[in-house]
């Protein structure tokens, strides 16, 4: 199968790498997760091998027990900030909460970041499962899966209003007349809804790009029909071709039903490549990982994720055969599938699939060389799986590195990435639109006795 263009590559940045063991290695610093530095020079790494964005994923929860691995977790928007002025075309894509944030603040800290970064700010939206996140927020109880996805469409379509609040042409500067701006293209939303009510227009006008680009990596069904009407880009996990395929397709099938274009949503799995010189020295670097797991830190983790008590689970056999139907799981529903399927397709014990999942809790570890690495995502990019991958380095900045220098030159000399920036901003990277205002796209726009917009 042959499939024209190029294909999209993300760098998933996690403290000094996605293996849960990668800190316990001699090469890497178990303090770097709160270091600036650390951080600015893997975005350059990034840069270098002119990589489409920066991924940070975030939880108002402290994630792990402590003793498990580096658990610092710098605010995003903030570092990204920060990335922003050590970087000059790399995209900045933060992870927020809709469930455990207000429209206003969250769309005014992207917008924000949208500027200073001069158009190359990213949003992940996501729901946030986990009952010690609801009890972080006066909540007794998780709310509704449903609910929360609900609660995520009233919350964007809040966001959406409020950066087009501002028309593009809302800046006059006109110094002899004392007119800095037109009140006229200022558009509040005036917005009352089941979950929100929001009244006056942002203090941060309109960016480079628009708006920052919505991303989303939910893939429960709640989770695919949100994408399908919002998301610009979606992170996803699978074990495999066939389960990339059938996401592949019925996501785009789902947004075109949703009235658009199929190709101004890109569909990104993420990869842990595990790189050798030989498959040998691969294989060798992962077991040495898997070897350095604390198992009873991991079991923990994987009783939460499947439902169960950590008492339920013999490290030397298979999950066992009564879970909790997924219908009984308000948390991750899609990786709670995706985790639970692969010990049973394989038939692993709950110590080996604690080792499958080490780096990268569900998504898709390959472990050979770099022309293997290649291999492996060109074949699922032309065998309509992906638009391209979230690259997670297993260690960082080594595995960043590896990457960059070894893999990305072979994809590069296929014709399958770039090799130079072509665009400024996190959109032209993706080969997305800019979108229009909605206010002002149908023509001239209409406003109420209050100064709103009707619609």
């Amino acid at each position: 199968m042959t499939r024209p263009g190029r294909l999209h590559l993300n760098a998933f940045l996690m403290s000094v790498g996605h293996h849960e063991a990668s800190w316990r290695l001699p090469e890497s610093d178990p303090y770097a997760d709160l270091d600036v530095e650390h951080f600015k020079n893997l975005a350059r790494i990034a840069e270098r091998g002119r990589l489409d964005s920066l991924f940070l994923a975030d939880g108002p929860v402290l994630w792990d027990q402590v003793g498990r691995r580096p658990s610092g977790v710098l605010e995003p928007t903030v570092l990204l900030t920060a990335l922003a002025g050590a970087t000059r075309h790399i995209g900045l894509i933060a992870t927020a909460s809709t469930t455990y944030n207000e429209p206003y603040n969250l769309a005014r800290r992207f917008a924000s970041l949208d500027i200073v970064s001069g158009g190359r700010a990213g949003w992940n939206i996501v729901t946030t499962a986990g009952l010690d996140a609801a009890r972080n927020f006066n909540l007794d109880a998780l709310p509704a899966h449903r609910e929360r996805y609900e609660r995520a469409a009233e919350f964007v379509d809040v966001s959406l209003k409020l950066w087009d609040s501002w028309d593009d042409d809302v800046i006059v500067a006109d110094k002899e007349t004392g007119v800095w701006g037109d009140d006229t293209r200022i558009y509040p939303p005036a917005h009352r809804g089941h979950y929100y009510s929001v009244a006056g227009a942002l203090n941060v006008p309109r960016s480079a790009q628009g708006h920052p680009v919505l991303v989303q990596a939910g893939s429960s069904e709640n989770g695919r029909n949100f994408a399908a009407r919002y998301a610009e880009a979606v992170f996803t996990a699978h074990q495999t071709l066939a389960d990339a395929q059938e996401f592949y397709d019925d996501l785009k099938r789902r947004t075109l039903e949703a009235g658009r274009d199929p190709d101004h949503i890109k569909i990104l799995p993420g990869i842990v490549p595990i790189i050798g010189r030989t498959v040998a020295e691969a294989r060798e670097r992962e077991a040495e990982l898997e070897r350095l797991i604390r198992p009873e830190y991991a079991l923990a983790q994987l009783a939460g994720l499947i439902g169960v008590d950590p008492s339920e689970l013999s490290l030397d056999e298979p999950l066992p055969a009564n879970l909790p139907d997924e219908e009984q799981i308000e948390g991750a529903k899609s990786r709670r599938t995706l985790v639970v399927n692969l010990g049973r397709r394989e038939n692993l014990t709950v110590r080996e699939l604690i080792g499958r999942l080490g780096g990268g809790r569900g998504h898709l570890t390959f472990t050979g060389t770099a022309v293997q690495v290649a291999d492996e995502i060109e074949h699922w990019y032309t065998h309509g799986a992906a638009d391209g991958f979230n690259i997670m380095a297993p260690v960082l900045p080594s595995g960043l590195e590896a990457f960059v220098d070894q893999v990305v030159p072979i994809l590069q000399e296929r014709g399958r990435f770039r090799t130079e920036y072509t665009g400024r901003t996190l959109r032209e990277h993706y080969g997305l639109p800019r979108p229009a205002n909605r206010n002002t796209a149908a023509g001239t726009p209409v406003h109420s006795e209050e100064g709103a917009l009707t619609r």
